[in-house]
């Protein structure tokens, strides 16, 4: 999109060797080039370069000219840098342009860019100091407009990271009660049966009858034998206290009259090292380090028990205090417990929030579309729970996507108060930072939030806002967005940009001033229009952008944009 533009210093009158009465009367544009042309804005700025060649007997030896770049919009003007050239008697420190051969002058352009910059003139001013003479030549137009596609980056439709619930629907609870044996025998006492985890048990496979609310997914009973014994023995005893106590529990649940109790399951294990070993580990038995030495050595079960008990010392503090505890059936009951259903949930929030635990707040938020519903919802997670992270961080996102971002940044802010290391609030920081144009703020967060859903997205609309567009590209990755395809337009990658603008599921006026975009680029007149058509149809500022957009120089869109 370069044109070639150019500058000649026409020197009037006799430009005689001497150099007595030189002057410059007469300005043309011949000699310089623009790139780019029209001007481009790059992040917040509008870079460019001038280039001049300057041909062999033009350039006065005595003179010394001060070449200003101004944009001039509207009523307004923003000057860039000075640059000063000057002939080969000139006694100074700048470029000297030979009066015999020319030269070539480049000249550095950067203007910080506003919206009213896109319709505008680059213009270059010249002081000329000649001598004893200081004088102004006119102003010469070098190139026209500003193109401003790359600010389209916005990170207001970035979505902002969510604090997740842990809501559980069905939450499962287990409930045990030991039923001990004396050595060798295999009958149920009495005396064991009163015990308050047994009772426990009982009652809450009881209140489960007839509860939607409780399930009773099954019992089960597991019988053990010490592992002093022999395993033929310990076979039958340990199966004869599964049979007992499988027949007092069926007992049980008859007279009880409980007929939703699952799955009844039930087996035993002739000897139970494993729970040995736990037991040792947690005594206070002096030689426990041997003992648990020795069953890392061997495996075989009677060479163990063998080893054990010659180690006559502790085998009597082993046999009154660790195997009594092994000499058992263990009955557990899972149950599980049976949250509110949706329904349920939103009508409880209607009713009366504070039922509702924030877990339950939170997850119910993600049952409705509707922005202000949601924010309700959180409103309600910050006054009943204030402790509580989740819930700011969430009533900020709902802020940030209606577009009060101010009130977002104060949520999010009193989130990371609560929650120092939160990745979701930080990432979110960050957005309010883009929000204003605080870049380096926006990174810091962005470094320091690794993990945030959306992360990449956020970074990609950052790099556009650094002009980094390579790096945009790779952050937004395969994102189906507008940002997204901005991202691959400004690398010049058009097939790919319609692809990703194309497949955006909601597309927006955004969506089709970009497709417009692109077929401008590509020289596809039709596409231009009827896509800045349907632009202006969603939003009918699009209009407006459009008259002054240099994307569109060369099309005639006045038939869509009236």
């Amino acid at each position: 999109m370069n044109s070639k533009l150019s500058i000649s210093f026409i020197l009037g009158g006799a430009l005689m060797l001497t150099g007595c009465g030189k002057s410059l009367s007469e300005i043309g544009a011949e000699y310089f080039t623009v790139n780019p042309s029209p001007l481009e804005v790059v992040g917040d700025k509008v870079p460019a370069t001038v280039t001049g060649q300057i041909p062999g007997k033009f350039f006065v030896k005595n003179a010394e000219v001060t070449i200003t770049p101004y944009l001039v919009y509207g009523d307004k003007e923003t000057a860039s840098a000075p640059y000063t050239i000057q002939g080969e008697k000139v006694r100074g420190n700048n470029q000297v342009i030979s009066y015999e051969n020319g030269g070539t002058v480049t000249v550095p352009v950067m203007y910080a860019y506003t919206p009213e910059m896109a319709k505008s003139d680059l213009v270059l001013d010249f002081q000329v100091q000649q001598g004893s003479k200081t004088y102004a030549l006119p102003r010469v137009k070098v190139a026209e407009g500003v193109i401003a596609t790359s600010t389209i980056a916005t990170a207001a439709t970035v979505e902002p990271a969510a604090s997740t619930d842990k809501f559980q629907r069905i939450i499962n609870e287990k409930y045990t009660a030991d039923i001990r044996f004396l050595i060798n025998q295999t009958n149920v006492r009495k005396s064991e049966l009163s015990s308050d985890e047994l009772a426990t048990l009982k009652q809450k496979v009881a209140d489960a009858q007839g509860n939607a609310k409780l399930e009773v997914e099954g019992i089960n009973i597991a019988s053990y034998a010490s592992p002093d014994g022999g395993v033929k023995l310990n076979t039958r005893i340990a199966e004869g206290r599964e049979k007992n106590t499988q027949k007092y529990l069926n007992e049980t649940l008859k007279k009880d009259k409980i007929k939703e109790f699952g799955e009844l399951t039930a087996d035993f294990t002739p000897q139970d090292w494993e729970g040995f070993q736990e037991l040792v580990a947690k005594s206070n038995i002096q030689d426990k380090d041997l003992i648990l030495s020795v069953l890392s050595m061997y495996k075989d079960p009677e060479q163990r028990e063998r080893e054990i008990r010659n180690l006559s010392t502790v085998f009597d503090q082993l046999a009154e205090e660790v195997l009594p505890q092994l000499r058992r059936s263990r009955l557990t009951a899972s149950i599980n417990v049976i949250g509110k259903s949706d329904a349920e949930l939103l009508a409880a929030f209607n009713s009366d929030p504070k039922s509702l635990s924030i877990d339950e707040l939170l997850y119910t938020a993600t049952l409705t579309n509707d922005n202000n519903k949601r924010a309700a919802i959180f409103k309600a997670c910050v006054d009943n729970y204030p402790n509580d992270y989740r819930g700011y961080n969430n009533l900020g996102m709902t802020q940030f996507i209606a577009g009060d971002y101010s009130a977002a940044k104060s949520n999010f802010d009193k989130a990371q108060h609560l929650a120092p290391e939160s990745n979701e609030v930080k990432m979110n920081q960050g957005l309010c930072e883009l929000m204003n144009n605080n870049l380096r703020n926006a990174n810091d967060k962005f470094g320091a939030a690794a993990g945030a859903e959306g992360l990449n997205e956020a970074l990609g609309v950052y790099y556009l806002k650094l002009g980094d567009y390579n790096n945009a590209v790779k952050a937004f990755g395969n994102s189906k967005s507008n940002n997204a395809a901005l991202a691959q337009i400004m690398t010049k990658d058009y097939s790919t940009a319609k692809s990703t603008l194309s497949a955006i599921s909601t597309p927006d006026a955004t969506t089709y001033y970009l497709l417009a975009v692109l077929g401008a680029r590509t020289n596809n007149e039709q596409m231009v229009l009827s896509n800045l058509s349907q632009a202006v149809k969603l939003d009918s500022s699009m209009a407006k952008k459009a008259a002054t957009d240099m994307e569109f120089a060369k099309v005639n869109i006045s038939s869509v944009i009236m």
